[in-house]
């Protein structure tokens, strides 16, 4: 089996303090992807370098204290690539693959984090930019090689993947323009979100706001997904959002895959 999980760390230093390390070697992963680092090169070496025994790639942003992604993978990959070739979102450190290419196939681990346009129009505006990049580079992918993208993609695609979705129509995240992205991401261009089918239940939430009682009456976004190409979806055999203890305000999810790197 392959465990893959990803994780918000909303913070690699704060997520530290409250247990992340000691977590990551007990859920014993090939690979886990991490997105809002928030720290840069020389705040990592020394410290974070590797975490449970996986060795770390990261992308990280020009700006300190913002953005940043990392992959922890076991297995040393063939290749590492950071960026997607954008100057703009570049900068702030989205995008982190490992491939793990031989005879018999082409493979891609990437870690990725979507913009949040909640702060405002001009960074709303920003990620529709970035989802406009983002969908011919997945095609582009697609038809080279298998792959599985986790991250957070901050847009819960339906009705089921938030609390309140009524209330929520015309705020970032939730916007019918995302949903419709995603939904074109999944039909039009036949990703696929693991998770979904693995568990069609709602209530399946991996981020909680940290305003009134969120956490506590679990009012919350599915916003962290694996998204993978249909044969390496199909390898998919179970999921779990870990809930037990809070690292960040995202909670890690992990899925195992019925293959080995």
């Amino acid at each position: 089996m392959f465990r893959l999980v990803t994780l918000n760390l909303n913070g690699i230093r704060s997520a530290a303090t409250k247990g992340f390390e000691a977590w990551a070697e007990g859920v014993a992963a090939d690979c886990m992807g991490v997105q809002e680092v928030k720290a840069q090169a020389a705040d990592v070496a020394g410290r974070f370098e590797s975490v449970a025994g996986l060795a770390g790639h990261f992308h990280f942003a020009d700006k300190k204290g913002y953005s940043g992604v990392g992959l922890y993978t076991r297995k040393k990959p063939s290749a590492v690539i950071t960026g997607i070739g954008n100057p703009e979102f570049d900068a702030e450190g989205r995008y982190v693959e490992a491939r793990y290419d031989n005879a018999r196939r082409k493979l891609s681990i990437i870690s990725c984090y979507f913009p949040s346009g909640s702060s405002g129009e001009e960074r709303q505006q920003a990620k529709f930019r970035f989802l406009a990049l983002m969908a011919p580079h997945l095609v582009k992918l697609k038809a080279e090689r298998e792959f599985i993208l986790v991250g957070d993609v901050n847009i819960a695609h339906k009705e089921i993947d938030l609390k309140n979705w009524k209330s929520n129509q015309k705020n970032s995240g939730f916007l019918p323009e995302e949903r419709a992205w995603m939904s074109e991401l999944l039909d039009g261009i036949g990703l696929v979100d693991v998770f979904r089918t693995l568990n069609p239940h709602p209530e399946q939430y991996t981020w909680w706001s940290n305003r009134g009682q969120a956490w506590a009456k679990n009012v919350g976004w599915r916003l962290d997904y694996h998204l993978a190409t249909p044969a390496i979806a199909a390898k998919a055999r179970s999921e779990h959002i870990y809930l037990e203890q809070r690292f960040s305000d995202h909670a890690p999810l992990v899925i195992d895959y019925d293959f080995t790197l």
